[in-house]
């Protein structure tokens, strides 16, 4: 289906602000799309600083809690931290692990396996930690909603802290359900002045803060520790990216100077895993992080064990870091491979059950020969082709671990709670969540969610749309304005790289179809006697086309190519507009 573009209005200020600020009209007119419009707005998005983050006060709870863990860990108690599986979880748990470790005292850590024990706090594994000693427990990533689990924990007389930025459980009247006597920090759950965007790690690096606070007895901490908050920010901004929270506020500011410091960290394990991600040496952009590092940390999540991945970032020393680093490799190219199978496997199940079909809402499907750590990513890839609602569903003896990915104005932690009957747990946001199904329920399930998406999501909101921030003649195109375009680093949520579009444009000689599979397409344009070269990754299917028309639209990223020392601006193609005949 052919997407339609969604060209952002002209906003009028824009060159009288571009003149003030002394940017161009084109970022201008991008920051007022991202909602910036006032001059100091734009200053304090285009130069964050780490001054302007809130203190570790506007986190509800996180005072509290700081005082319990540093007070703990000064008492010699057994501290146990139980994160979650993914990045976000992974990269808390290390930088608790630190505080900690900081603050003179030690604390253990516990991952569950994703495939057997699923996602967040559960009671066979609280009740094992409580059997193990553990005195305090201290979750990360997850827990907001593990009512039975901090049940467990407090028969057990085991003390709870329970860390986490996901929605809350609720009931059948749509009241909030929280686990009862367990002290949770949660950005949401309060009414302080906060962000109430931060990620898991994000939330773990504000406590952290407050941890070092403590430590010091001031509001300053020592220098060693500010000097661990310098790293920190670096684990928090992968969690950060590879959650996809909004990178504005806070979170571009954590983003912006984690990114920047964590070639320089001082941990083993970031130095590893950077060198595995081959960015040594590289300024690193939110594209990095999301694409090249987070995959090869969620990939033993998905794939092994995450425990891996904790010691990495913690214990490890620089020899069995890049020994855990190749590994994370390993299970990031089975992954890959498993991913490409499945993917192609649900394309066709989606075409072959009619769920691409006008009067079909919702994408649900379940396998047995699935597995259920990387289905997530397969769920997103349906959501871009198919332009609705995916839930994907790994079935083993009974029972089904299910992902799913959702469209702007579909809410999927609503959606999965209004069937809840038929499942027998659910968590998550609005845009991606988790569940558990007893095989019997599915059909029961799957009707259940078409319904309800068939009350909620319409035929326009099918219609896959793609948002177009300026559009521009190829003059326009120079180093210039990608280096001022590049400003806005760290792309990711909330924060999207700008995408631009042309007037229109002729096509020079043949487009050619290049790549090991002849999917992408070389082309050149020209306009007003300007000539841009450009590629588009995947779209060697509008090479036919292009050479019956030789003159067209294109939405594009702009880019530099630095080769052989010659630097020129060329245009990464992400669609392509025709005349009409």
């Amino acid at each position: 289906m052919p997407k339609e573009w969604v060209i952002s209005p002209t906003w009028p200020d824009r060159g009288a602000i571009a003149q003030q600020l002394s940017i161009s009209p084109v970022l201008a007119q991008v920051l007022h799309n991202r909602g910036l419009a006032a001059p100091e707005a734009i200053r304090g998005f285009l130069g964050p600083k780490l001054a302007d983050l809130r203190g570790p006060e506007s986190l509800p709870n996180a005072l509290v809690a700081a005082e319990r863990i540093f007070n703990a860990a000064r008492a010699g108690r057994k501290i146990v931290l139980y994160g979650d599986y993914d990045v976000d979880g992974i990269t808390g748990v290390a930088i608790l692990w630190h505080a900690i470790r900081m603050a003179g005292g030690h604390a253990e850590y516990y991952i569950p396996k994703r495939l057997e024990e699923g996602y967040g706090l559960n009671c066979e594994a609280v009740g094992g930690l409580a059997q193990d000693g553990a005195e305090l427990i201290v979750s990360v990533d997850c827990g907001v909603t593990a009512l039975e689990a901090a049940a467990v924990a407090k028969q057990r007389g085991v003390e709870m802290i329970i860390t986490d930025h996901h929605a809350p459980a609720t009931d059948a009247n749509g009241r909030q359900t929280l686990p009862v006597d367990t002290l949770i920090v949660h950005p949401a759950l309060g009414e302080s002045i906060t962000n109430r965007d931060l990620s898991g790690a994000g939330v773990a690096f504000k406590l952290a803060w407050a941890i070092g606070q403590l430590a010091a007895g001031d509001r300053r901490v020592t220098p060693e520790f500010r000097d661990f908050l310098v790293d920190a920010t670096g684990l928090a901004a992968l969690g950060l990216i590879a959650d996809v929270v909004p990178l504005l506020d806070e979170n571009r500011i954590i983003a912006y100077f984690g990114l920047q410091g964590l070639p320089g960290s001082r941990i083993p394990g970031v130095k590893a895993l950077i060198e595995a991600a081959s960015l040594s040496g590289a300024k690193l952009t939110g594209y990095d992080i999301g694409f090249k590092v987070a995959p090869r940390l969620n990939a033993i999540g998905r794939m092994g064990h995450a425990l891996l991945a904790v010691e990495m970032l913690t214990r490890a020393d620089a020899d069995e870091a890049r020994r855990i680093a190749r590994n994370l490799e390993q299970h990031n190219t089975a992954r890959r491979s498993l991913e490409r199978r499945i993917v192609a496997e649900a394309r066709d199940m989606v075409r072959a059950t009619g769920q691409d079909g006008d009067g079909t809402r919702a994408i649900v499907l379940a396998s047995p020969e699935w597995h259920a750590g990387v289905i997530g990513i397969v769920a997103a890839r349906l959501v871009d082709e198919f332009s609705r609602p995916a839930v994907l569903i790994a079935l083993d003896n009974g029972t089904g671990q299910g992902s799913a990915r959702s469209i702007p104005g579909f809410h999927l932690h609503d959606a999965l709670s209004a069937c809840r009957s038929h499942l027998t747990s659910c968590g998550g946001h609005a845009m991606a969540a988790g569940l558990r199904i007893d095989t019997n329920n599915f059909d029961a399930f799957k009707a259940a969610f078409h319904e309800h998406a068939a009350q909620r999501v319409t035929s326009v909101d099918l219609q896959p749309k793609l948002k177009i921030d300026d559009e521009v003649s190829l003059a326009a195109l120079d180093e210039k304005l990608v280096q001022d375009l590049g400003r806005m680093e760290p792309f990711g949520c909330g924060n999207p790289a700008p995408r631009l579009a042309t007037t229109w444009v002729d096509v020079v000689g043949e487009p050619r179809a290049v790549g090991a599979k002849s999917d992408h397409l070389q082309v050149a344009l020209r306009q007003d006697g300007l000539m841009r070269k450009g590629i588009a990754f995947g779209l060697a299917k509008h090479r036919e086309t292009l050479c019956d028309h030789r003159r067209c639209r294109v939405a594009f990223q702009p880019i530099v190519n630095d080769f052989n020392g010659r630097r020129t601006v060329e245009l990464q193609i992400q669609d392509f507009q025709f005349p009409q005949a």
